[in-house]
């Protein structure tokens, strides 16, 4: 019989990291987290299986039992921490902003593994800012998604004062070309975006962008997401710039008591 529990000798790094995603989408954030980790952290992925997966806020509800499942498979992998990718599963559970928590902090006791999901890591980033207002950036995302994500801010008692995506931004004619991109856009869309929706609501303390979304700035135009981007989109636009990839990040590295390494704006800077 194997030991139930990894012991500090047994584990293969000091801190262990497990990541999980919605089905068919290959998940960039195992790769972006440990590229700024320090060489101490270790990071493991998991990805949902849901054979008939077309990405529907039904979908999420109906399988979102099945973190329990990855929570409980990287508690006996030897994980500290367990993230969620994927924005919009907070707000199609039907939780509500209390609901989650609580499901964050039951799945997190049963298991002994801090579980964080990253739309509420989103709105735990903004109250440790003390960030009141702010404009969603909703990218790629289609109207039911972002208006999910409006609606849980609001309801966290964020005031969102703008929000739109590439759609309302007027750089696609419509979702269907922006469903097309599959998630990947052109890199100078960018700064194009966050300068767009920093001018519908200048009053906003900070700009948000919805979900995982990818830009072509990488080398060869390889795509990368937020995280590569917030430096120069925060000094561009003078406000700090949170994605929901570097929120989940953010909270992952204060579970572990670490900070990243490098500089990806002043949300992980604060850490």
């Amino acid at each position: 019989m194997m030991p139930s529990d990894w012991t500090p000798e047994q584990k293969l790094f000091p801190h262990q990291v497990g990541f999980t995603c919605p089905p068919f989408d290959w998940d960039a954030a195992p790769t972006d987290f440990q590229r700024i980790a320090p060489e101490t952290v270790g990071v493991h992925g998991w990805m949902l299986h849901v054979p008939d997966y077309v990405h529907g806020l039904d979908q999420r509800k109906a399988n979102f039992a099945m973190l329990d499942d990855f929570v409980h498979c990287m508690a006996r992998n030897g994980a500290d921490v367990a993230a969620q990718v994927g924005s919009n599963w907070v707000h199609a559970s039907g939780l509500g902003v209390q609901g989650i928590a609580d499901h964050c902090a039951r799945l997190s006791d049963t298991h002994g593994v801090a579980f964080h999901m990253a739309g509420y890591a989103m709105v735990e980033a903004l109250r440790d800012q003390g960030i009141g207002s702010v404009a969603l950036n909703a990218a790629y995302h289609w109207p039911e998604w972002w208006q999910g994500t409006v609606g849980f801010l609001q309801e966290a008692g964020i005031e969102v004062l703008w929000a739109g995506n590439f759609v309302d931004q007027g750089w696609f004619p419509d979702q269907a070309a922006v469903n097309a991109k599959r998630w990947i856009f052109d890199g100078e869309l960018a700064a194009r975006s966050f300068a767009y929706v920093a001018e519908k609501a200048p009053e906003a303390e900070a700009i948000l962008i919805n979900g995982m979304c990818n830009f072509r700035t990488g080398p060869n135009g390889q795509p990368q997401r937020p995280l590569h981007l917030i430096p120069q989109l925060e000094a561009a636009i003078g406000k700090p710039v949170i994605g929901h990839d570097t929120a989940l990040y953010w909270r992952i590295f204060r579970s572990l008591g670490l900070r990243p390494e490098g500089a990806h704006g002043r949300l992980l800077e604060a850490l």
